[in-house]
C-alpha cells in the first residue's frame, strides 16, 4: 500500500434470484478462480440438483488458459486443472483434445472455498454448505 495506489481485491459474491426474490447468496475465495468455482457450485446445485453440501464438496476443475490477473500475470495457454476425483479418463480425454492437463490433489484449497446459503424451495428449510478446501463452517439454529 501507498499513497495514490488502489487495493486490488477479488471479492465477488453473489445472489442468485428466484421469482424475484433474494433466494440463494454463495461467494468463493480464490482469485481468478472464484467465478469458475462458483459457477461449477451453482450449476451442481439448479443442474444437477444436488444438495448444497454434496455441490460444494463436489470435485473441481479450473482454467488457467488467461493472463492471471495477480502479478506477475502468469499465462498457461490451454492449461486445465483438475481434482483428483474426477476420473483418469475424463483427464486422458481432456488432454486429447489439446488441454494441458495438471492434476490437484483431492479437495484442492486452489479450487476456491465455496459456501451457500439457501431456503430450500421443496422444503422451506434454511440450507447451508461449507467448503472443506479452506476453513469455513455453515451453522444454524
Amino acid at each position: 500500500m501507498a499513497p495514490g495506489k488502489r487495493p486490488r481485491l477479488t471479492p465477488s459474491p453473489a445472489l442468485a434470484l428466484r421469482n424475484g426474490n433474494a433466494y440463494m447468496p454463495f461467494g468463493s475465495p480464490g482469485n481468478d478462480v472464484q467465478p469458475q468455482a462458483m459457477l461449477q457450485v451453482f450449476l451442481n446445485i439448479h443442474v444437477f440438483g444436488m444438495d448444497v453440501q454434496s455441490a460444494v464438496e463436489a470435485p473441481r476443475f479450473a482454467t488457467y488458459s488467461f493472463p492471471g490477473s495477480s502479478e506477475p500475470h502468469a499465462y498457461h495457454p490451454g492449461r486445465l486443472n483438475l481434482e483428483n476425483r474426477i476420473p483418469a479418463a475424463t483427464g486422458e480425454a481432456l488432454a486429447r483434445l489439446g488441454h494441458d492437463v495438471q492434476w490437484w490433489s483431492d479437495r484442492e484449497w486452489r479450487a476456491g472455498g465455496a459456501c451457500v446459503a439457501r431456503v430450500n424451495p421443496d422444503t422451506g428449510v434454511l440450507e447451508g454448505g461449507a467448503d472443506p478446501r479452506c476453513p469455513t463452517y455453515a451453522l444454524g439454529w
